[in-house]
């Protein structure tokens, strides 16, 4: 669509009305423009919908800004053109596509296959429902030169989402984005709403039996020893969250040789209502009361459950006292990494060549245990686009063995067969751990209680604060980065950056709660230091050359961490699509000391509320 920004809002409604070709959405525009309902019509219409590097996400609505038939079509158009433009063969190769159990979803996907099969595109399709993992999964299978999956993961049941995959199988990242979404905004006139016909279309072929097929063989690597799995008296709990999960997980668990699943009945088959639960993220307080409630019920002391996309796995276990445990993403991460660790030691992998990595606002435990074990690691910006990418990078250029990686959103990827974090087969290789644990007569959480006996005991809280005033987050960050109207008269000891070439200077914090600062990046600006501490002089230089971040800088959002000298870290964020501050912080405590650790961490998160954010001085 051409620059609406000047343009009359009852213009763009007539277009939208000239466009649209779904009775639905048509009548929520012409009822607004008959009620003469300006604000609405300018939420919906004015600014097209944005596609980034998580493709699109938005409320399912009509108008440019939000996501329906013609913005998927205008979006597959697009994608298509954009394909076929930098991917030799790739109408040859094909493109995947998938949907989940959301509103609308299967129309969506079948909108997109419509769009790619006009292109000439081969179409690989999954008809029925799929969990995300198996688009990946089919890309990098099948060599196809992207996939599309149709959905919104945990969002609320309102919303839907477009998610893309490039050849590789991963995710796409930076500069793809820019490239599509200049592509779709060349091809924003939508032109074909016949989705019906594909169904009898030479060019699309139905992979829904051979994928799974392929993609239960391709797990099998990660089956540690059948005989354990086939012979525990494990019992759990399972709840797909009313999504896609389930009848994946039984073909999995089959394959494990693990016993079935005990099932939430009520949260059981595919519901884009959720009706039991306020937000379908397994996550959220309350998301596994009633699994819980149920394994009280039978005795059984295990709980596991995929989000509806089922790309992401949660888990909790009832401790001896008879209180559960609900794992957190982090605590997760170390229990799949030593697992992991160990199983591909016992099949004869060098250590020195399994790569493993996690994202920046992720524990750093893993990077401890990497250093103590001797695996590869590395860490990346928030997201699978950057961990999955880069794992796969280190497989093709140094030789590595793809281990594992993860987000602590409960986002896990174990070995190399699905380049995007999947919730089935971690789910597979968590319960494989549970059944070898169970017949040693321990717990998980006796597990992650030997971790941190090696590595040390880490401590986290992961919080944010409701910022709706873009304008007041805009100036916390600054007087975190600058000082008080960047003044150094804030009576806060700062750090003075003088950086000619960028017009400033840098003036952070050297406490937080008391506590030297050790380390800096700040990705909005572009600046990185290590031992901040150590320094010598009040005032320093720092030339365009100097301090420059390994991560990708960005200055349409903010994003800065800082290290303290008590094993501290805080990653202070805003969120893309939330009006959220948002931060991550934990504490390291070698000695495993945890109420030290825990002392460290209620003064640090005091201190990000009261030095950082002065979250009672800005109304937070």
């Amino acid at each position: 669509m051409s620059d609406s920004t000047h343009v009359s809002i009852y213009k763009l409604a007539e277009r939208w009305l000239a466009e649209d070709k779904d009775p639905k959405t048509r009548a929520q525009i012409h009822a607004l423009v008959e009620a003469k309902d300006k604000a609405k019509l300018e939420a919906l219409l004015r600014y097209p919908v944005e596609f980034g590097t998580a493709g699109l996400r938005a409320r399912m609505e009509a108008g440019y800004s939000r996501l329906n038939q013609l913005t998927i079509i205008t979006a597959s158009q697009g994608l298509s053109a954009f394909v076929q433009r930098e991917i030799p063969h790739a109408c040859a190769r094909g493109v995947v596509v998938g949907h989940d159990h959301r509103h609308n979803s299967d129309t969506f996907a079948r909108l997109t296959v419509r769009a790619f099969l006009d292109r000439g595109f081969k179409v690989y399709f999954y008809p029925g429902l799929s969990f995300t993992p198996q688009v990946p999964f089919a890309v990098k299978q099948l060599g196809a030169a992207c996939g599309v999956m149709i959905t919104a993961s945990h969002n609320p049941k309102d919303d839907n989402g477009y998610k893309v995959y490039w050849e590789n199988g991963a995710q796409i990242k930076p500069p793809l984005d820019l490239g599509i979404s200049q592509c779709i905004e060349e091809h924003s006139v939508p032109k074909n709403w016949d989705f019906e016909s594909i169904a009898s279309d030479g060019n699309v072929e139905d992979i829904s039996e051979s994928m799974l097929d392929a993609y239960i063989q391709a797990t099998q690597v990660l089956v540690q020893d059948a005989d354990v799995n086939r012979n525990t008296r494990l019992q759990y709990v399972y709840t797909p969250m009313h999504g896609v999960g389930a009848p994946f997980a039984e073909r999995i668990l089959e394959a494990f040789d693990l016993p079935k699943f005990i099932s939430v009945a009520e949260q059981l088959a595919p519901n884009p209502d959720f009706p039991t639960v306020s937000f379908p993220n397994p996550e959220e307080k309350g998301a596994l009361d009633m699994a819980k409630s149920l394994a009280d019920k039978m005795d059984i002391g295990l709980v596991v459950a995929n989000d509806p996309d089922a790309d992401r796995f949660a888990a909790a276990e009832k401790q001896a006292d008879g209180t559960w445990l609900s794992f957190t993403g982090d605590q997760l991460g170390t229990i799949f990494a030593a697992a992991v660790l160990e199983n591909m030691r016992n099949k004869g992998v060098p250590v020195d060549k399994v790569a493993m990595a996690n994202s920046t606002v992720s524990s750093r435990m893993l990077e401890a245990m990497a250093a103590k074990e001797g695996f590869r690691y590395t860490d990346t910006l928030t997201g699978f686009k950057w961990i999955a990418n880069e794992l796969a990078s280190m497989q093709k250029d140094q030789g590595c063995h793809i281990g594992f990686g993860y987000e602590e959103a409960i986002g896990y990827m174990v070995g190399s067969q699905v380049l995007d974090k999947d919730g089935v087969s971690a789910l597979a290789v968590f319960l494989q751990l549970a059944a070898r644990l169970e017949s040693q007569g321990k717990r998980v959480g006796d597990y992650l209680e030997e971790q941190y006996a090696r590595y040390g005991y880490f401590v986290s809280s992961n919080l944010y604060f409701i910022c709706p005033d873009p304008v007041k987050t805009n100036r916390i960050f600054s007087r975190i980065r600058f000082g008080e109207d960047g003044q150094s008269n804030d009576n806060v000891e700062r750090t003075n950056f003088v950086r000619t070439h960028a017009n400033d200077v840098l003036r952070y914090p050297k406490t937080i709660g008391g506590f030297p600062v050790s380390y800096i990046r700040d990705l909005t600006v572009g600046f990185e230091m290590r031992d901040v501490d150590k320094l010598t002089t009040a005032s320093m230089q720092v030339g365009e050359s100097d301090g420059v971040p390994t991560f990708p800088v960005s200055k349409s959002s903010h994003m800065i961490t800082f290290e303290t000298r008590n094993g501290g870290r805080i990653t202070m964020r805003t969120s893309g699509t939330e009006p959220k501050l948002k931060y991550y912080l934990e504490v390291r405590n070698s000695d495993n000391d945890r109420t030290a650790a825990a002392a460290d961490l209620q003064t640090m998160v005091r201190a990000i509320a009261e030095e950082l954010v002065q979250a009672q001085e800005n109304g937070l």
